[in-house]
């Protein structure tokens, strides 16, 4: 076997349909039950890359690997079925559904019992299970997006990545997604994020990526991020 990341979106130049590249041989990379975070200022090109390892951008240059296996030319779909699940920052549920449908609906690719999956789901977000009969779109800013977690879970998948997935909740809620998303990384799945919150996001990351200009501008540990005086002072607010 060789050293290779879990996933890896490596050498990446691309951008959307026929304008202008956004990343500009940006590498990101995952292993196997760890969490890699983006960070950068906005405008960096961090969503972007985001959506280019889950095939939703042309790359002119580079590719996607996942588990060793070249993915670089497959859909989304196809990379859901290999097991990658994406969450995008707005619009990542159902409002007018429950929150059981939602999850219900994340399994839809599945052909087996789910109701494993779905006790496995309660249990790392217990107030879901309480308001599992109620509409999605009456709960809170936190609470939806452990639904929107939740629903790519009962997909299974191999990897979770999550744009922005603390945006608009309270500090107080940003916490609690943060221990939730460790927990996931606990049972072996591997987490890619996008996050605003780069200090909370790299103090639990295993990996950084500081993005500029689409470009890979700082690459190392989370704690090497966070205590680099160059990244502190540029990124961080000192």
């Amino acid at each position: 076997m060789s050293n290779e990341p879990f996933l890896i979106g490596e050498n990446m130049t691309g951008g959307y349909g026929k304008g202008p590249a956004i990343l500009h041989d940006c590498t990101v990379a995952v292993d196997q039950g760890e969490i890699a975070v983006i960070v950068g200022p906005n405008g960096a090109g961090k969503s972007t890359a985001m959506k280019a390892i889950f095939g939703m951008l042309n790359l002119h240059k580079g590719s996607v690997r996942l588990d060793g296996e070249d993915i670089t030319n497959l859909t989304p779909q196809d990379r859901v079925a290999k097991g990658m699940a994406f969450v995008p920052q707005t619009n990542n549920i159902f409002t007018s559904m429950t929150v059981e449908e939602n999850l219900e609906m994340g399994a839809f690719l599945r052909r087996d019992d789910i109701s494993g999956t779905m006790a496995q789901v309660y249990e790392l977000f217990p107030i879901l299970k309480d308001k599992r009969r109620q509409a999605a779109g009456e709960l809170s800013g936190g609470q939806r997006q452990q639904v929107a977690v939740g629903r790519a879970l009962m997909t299974r998948p191999k990897v979770l990545m999550l744009d922005e997935p603390t945006a608009g909740v309270s500090p107080i809620v940003m916490d609690e997604l943060f221990d939730r998303i460790i927990e996931v990384a606990r049972t072996g799945i591997s987490i890619l994020m996008v996050e605003q919150n780069a200090r909370q996001a790299l103090a639990i990351a295993h990996k950084g990526y500081v993005l500029v200009t689409g470009e890979n501008r700082f690459t190392d540990t989370g704690a090497a991020l966070l205590a680099d005086p160059e990244v502190r002072k540029s990124f961080l607010g000192g």
